[in-house]
């Protein structure tokens, strides 16, 4: 009898013990939350040194995070977008020229194994809120088919604020999804206000034994449609940003200060669920902003060249931060060359506590998880912008070098546009910073940053253009352009006479790139994928008309590609 009941008090104690280290073990598995913005320019965050508009919350993050100065993006948003769901470059999957239309019958090709298929693999319930831009021709392309639980949000690449249609080459639908259904219900309520409020309920309604990942892509700061463009409260542009002079500049701070609302609703959200200290927090852009009223938007990434669609500094490097109390030297910027593929490869270390094989998975983007968190230099120094055969462009970044050939547009983005809003260091308000919902969040864990850190810290996140009196110009139409980006990030002197071996060891180094590079996937447009034969709504039309996956650019008529993407009438609104 004694023996029978320590064999059942030692079954017992063996059971708890299981128990204890399963739960142990499902909680090593960080949360992440990835806070992807649209169209966000360089000098549209407080932390790289603009003054009119502030962003206090993102910047509490970064500051006791880590700010990554020299991330790169591509230059638009499918590609993008494309790069960070599958880790590779856009050369690789098709989707390296421009953005990816509503009426094309086509996709992020379904061979491609995404990020959300990745982690659920490991256990993780995998929400998106917002913009997904990467195909709805048929729903197999879509959110909750490519491994997302659950999706709220658009289909297409950008969306009214307010009416959250898309007026896109002469056609106009609405674009809202729950899922696979329309929500019509939320018609009239701002988009940035309805993807937190998804966001926040999705956070607080988690099991925070189970890791998540929630990929939060909002609309912000992409231009609506025509008819308005930067469609925010009359009175918070009158009252909060009066100071900025420029119209379409002061509606673009209210957006984004809805935006950077967002970001602490989702900080006060993980910590009121006790989430916070165990979650990986990323904030990027897309790619570069649209600065000086291309796109009609009012974006920008001074001191940078360049704005949103060119491979200039400009439309390629991105505003980013990375946060997580498993950084051991934080508040801290990182000058390591990192790029949006990297992503793939570092958050699936983080979350699987080991390294991943990148070769085996042919990723281009690298594991640097190992390298965040103890503050290590990153081994990888070389990344590809693009390569694109339609526009006939090119450039790739090996060390400090930076190769650009060929340009976009007839060469009207290849400058610098302000505005600048660099005045004095002392118009940027610190205590905005601190009493920030974010600052009050990480104090709860014992985290804050002084005034003094602050300020060092932004001081290194700036970028400084010296004025070169012998500089030398590119003219990327008739040559190849090279530039020392260490010393000169806002890419004014070609030196690519001066280096002529540098010049040489990149073209060969994108040479041997382009031999991989798959064509690019666009298509012309399907006439049926036009909203209005479906009840005026983006749609999956490509499942309605039982058309194969993968359809060739023949049978019905085909509505033209124009430039004329952000207009509900085909002769208005121009690209610029």
């Amino acid at each position: 009898m004694i023996k029978l009941r320590a064999w059942v008090l030692l079954f017992c104690v063996l059971m708890v013990a299981t128990q204890v280290f399963t739960t142990a073990t499902k909680q090593k598995r960080p949360h992440i939350v990835y806070i992807l913005a649209d169209d966000l320019g360089w000098n549209d965050v407080g932390f790289h040194g603009s003054n009119a508009i502030q962003t206090p919350n993102i910047d509490a993050l970064a500051y006791s995070g880590i700010i990554l100065q020299n991330f790169y993006v591509n230059p638009l948003c499918t590609p993008s977008r494309a790069a960070l769901m599958t880790g590779k470059y856009p050369i690789r999957t098709g989707m390296q020229h421009f953005v990816l239309y509503g009426a094309e019958p086509r996709g992020l090709p379904l061979k491609q194994k995404l990020l959300p298929e990745y982690l659920k693999e490991l256990g993780y319930t995998n929400h998106m809120v917002g913009k997904w831009h990467l195909g709805h021709y048929k729903k197999k392309y879509t959110p909750l088919y490519r491994g997302f639980h659950s999706h709220l949000g658009f289909w297409t690449g950008r969306q009214d604020f307010y009416d959250h249609t898309a007026c896109e080459n002469g056609t106009w639908g609405l674009d809202m999804r729950r899922g696979m259904d329309v929500a019509y219900d939320l018609h009239g309520e701002y988009s940035t206000d309805v993807f937190t409020r998804k966001a926040t309920s999705l956070i607080r309604d988690h099991d925070p034994s189970k890791p998540l990942f929630l990929y939060m892509s909002h609309a912000a700061m992409h231009s609506g449609n025509t008819y308005s463009p930067i469609p925010v409260s009359e009175q918070l542009s009158a009252t909060m940003f009066a100071h900025i002079q420029d119209y379409h500049r002061r509606r673009y701070a209210v957006a984004l200060y809805k935006l950077d609302q967002s970001v602490g609703s989702l900080v006060e959200a993980l910590s009121e669920k006790k989430m916070l200290k165990d979650t990986i927090i990323i904030f990027t852009t897309d790619n570069g902003g649209p600065a000086a009223g291309f796109n009609i938007n009012a974006a920008s990434n001074w001191p940078l060249k360049g704005v949103k669609s060119t491979l200039w500094e400009g439309g390629v490097r991105g505003a980013a931060l990375v946060w997580s109390t498993a950084f051991k030297n934080p508040g801290r910027v990182s000058t390591q060359l990192m790029d949006i593929t990297y992503w793939l490869p570092t958050l699936l270390s983080a979350a699987s506590n080991k390294s991943i094989d990148t070769r085996s998975h042919k990723l281009d983007g690298h594991d640097v998880w190992d390298s965040l968190v103890s503050d290590k230099p990153f081994s990888n120094t070389t990344i590809l912008h693009n390569i694109d055969p339609i526009d006939g462009n090119a450039a790739l970044r090996h060390g400090k070098w930076k190769y650009v050939n060929g340009t976009v547009f007839r060469g009207i983005g290849d400058a610098s546009f302000g505005p600048s809003e660099r005045s004095s260091e002392n118009d940027y308000n610190v205590s905005l910073v601190l009493d920030s919902v974010t600052s009050r969040m990480l104090k709860k864990l014992n985290l804050s940053t002084s005034p003094e850190q602050i300020r060092k810290l932004r001081r290194q996140a700036m970028v400084v253009c010296l004025d070169r009196k012998d500089r030398k110009s590119c003219d990327p139409f008739h040559g190849p352009c090279l530039f020392n980006i260490e010393d000169d990030p806002c890419e004014t002197n070609n030196v690519a006479k001066e280096h002529p071996e540098v010049l040489k060891d990149l073209q060969n180094r994108l040479n041997e790139i382009s031999k991989t590079a798959e064509p690019p996937g666009n298509l012309p447009l399907y006439e049926r994928g036009n909203p209005e034969h479906w009840s005026y709504v983006w749609t999956n039309f490509g499942d309605h008309l039982n058309l194969p996956d993968d359809i060739k650019p023949q049978g019905e008529p085909l509505l033209p590609i124009t430039e004329a993407v952000f207009a509900c009438t085909r002769n208005g609104g121009k690209l610029f």
